[in-house]
């Protein structure tokens, strides 16, 4: 029986010539991920366990990217701990305010992940890096510190479902647009605990900002992983950000998927999902009158250069609706950085937005952008549950950089082609 790649990946990490879905599994990792939230618990947990110290230092990753610049003193508190222990244990990849990004930008940007990578996070969006062909997943806290102590964790081998991508793209279609079409497709847990493995033509017109953030969204359909196959521009990406040595690991054509679904990506449309969950994905034709409050621009599935150029085309030479604050939040500081080179952030600033550090703040209903009851928001993040981004009776609309610029511009959910 032939395998797919996530459970190539994973045999090869357990010293297995094969495994097969439902297999449980002891497998060694390549990277441990943890951030502000999640890190300080991981590190009790540890502390519990009574080992020495970490596996190894340069394949723990600390980021504190969630309530930073911290916010309040419990914030403070939690990165204070993370700091402390990254000190301790002479973490090599620890990043704090001023260096630091949104993480899962953060990690393929420093070239931390590669091609037939194992990752865990501390981090249910964890699954971005499958965009890079490694198999990475989300954990909980007292995972992240089993796998920091020994590095290894245990794993049961998913099945898998196949994406089969097709055609080009029309105008304005991104990732973010396809991973919410099938979302809407398939529902929330309609890939529970499976591997999301994309294929066919239609990749190649996807850039890797594209690629990361559909894998990044994997969860919001239940996937315990979303994963892309290698080619010239995983290859390229990683050249330009890495020294690690990859590996390429390809599906069997014999590999056995649950479920198979074809993708025309050329009958897409931009897509919005409405609250309070990602599988409520209406078709920008199908939006109807929705006045917004707020427009948020980033986080860790759209906050890459791709999205910020996407954004600024729209929204260069026009202005803000007046009533809507419209925040963008470049996902790392290098981004932030080649954003003000390239004049994007003089764009946005001059359209009436506010420009955030890095932070994945509002996202989370952290802070730079928490709703009143009543507010609607267009976001360009990944989830839209009930408070998820402030008060419960506030509302959240899911969509593309290209749509949430649009609709600053028009002050309700609107199509780039209307502004």
């Amino acid at each position: 029986m032939g395998m797919t790649m996530t459970q190539k990946i994973l045999a090869a990490h357990c010293g297995l010539s094969e495994v097969k879905a439902g297999d449980l599994i002891e497998a060694n990792l390549d990277l441990v991920l943890g951030n502000d939230v999640t890190s300080p618990v991981a590190i009790g947990e540890m502390k519990k366990m009574k080992v020495d110290g970490v596996f190894d230092k340069d394949k723990i990753a600390i980021v504190l990217d969630h309530f930073t610049p911290n916010k309040d003193i419990k914030s403070a508190e939690l990165c204070a701990c993370a700091k402390k222990f990254s000190t301790e244990q002479d973490i090599t990849n620890f990043f704090e305010t001023g260096e630091v990004g949104i993480e899962h930008a953060l990690l393929p940007e420093k070239g931390l992940v590669v091609a037939g990578d194992l990752v865990i996070g501390a981090d249910s969006h964890t699954c971005t890096y499958g965009a890079l062909g490694a198999f990475s997943t989300g954990v909980g806290s007292t995972d992240m510190a089993a796998g920091m102590a020994t590095g290894k964790a245990w794993f049961k081998v998913p099945a898998a479902i196949k994406f089969n991508l097709i055609n080009k793209p029309a105008k304005w279609i991104s990732g973010k647009d396809i991973i919410l079409h099938i979302i809407g497709l398939i529902g929330v847990d309609g890939a529970l605990y499976k591997s999301m493995e994309f294929v066919g033509d239609g990749i190649s017109y996807l850039t890797m900002d594209d690629r990361l953030a559909m894998a990044n969204m994997a969860i919001e359909a239940g996937g315990k992983n979303g994963i892309f196959p290698v080619d010239e521009v995983t290859i390229e990406y990683i050249k330009s950000h890495s020294k690690k040595n990859y590996k390429i690991y390809e599906a069997d054509e014999d590999a056995v998927y649950d479920e198979e679904y074809t993708i025309d990506l050329s009958t897409l449309k931009p897509t919005v999902a409405f609250p309070h969950l990602p599988e409520n994905t209406r078709t920008i034709d199908e939006v109807g009158e929705v006045n917004i409050d707020q427009v948020v621009i980033g986080s860790c599935t759209n906050g890459r250069m791709d999205d910020l150029r996407i954004a600024a085309s729209i929204m260069k030479g026009k202005r803000v609706k007046k009533g809507v604050r419209c925040i963008v939040i470049p996902a790392t500081q290098r981004i932030y950085l080649e954003a003000m080179e390239e004049g994007l952030l003089k764009t946005f600033i001059e359209a009436g937005a506010a420009v955030s550090t890095p932070t994945c703040g509002p996202c989370l209903g952290g802070h730079m952008g928490i709703l009143a009851e009543g507010e609607k928001a267009v976001a360009t993040t990944n989830r839209n549950f009930v408070g998820r981004m402030g008060h419960v009776k506030s509302e959240v609309y899911l969509a593309s950089p290209a749509v949430a610029a649009a609709s600053a511009i028009a002050g309700k959910i609107a199509s780039p082609d209307e502004v």
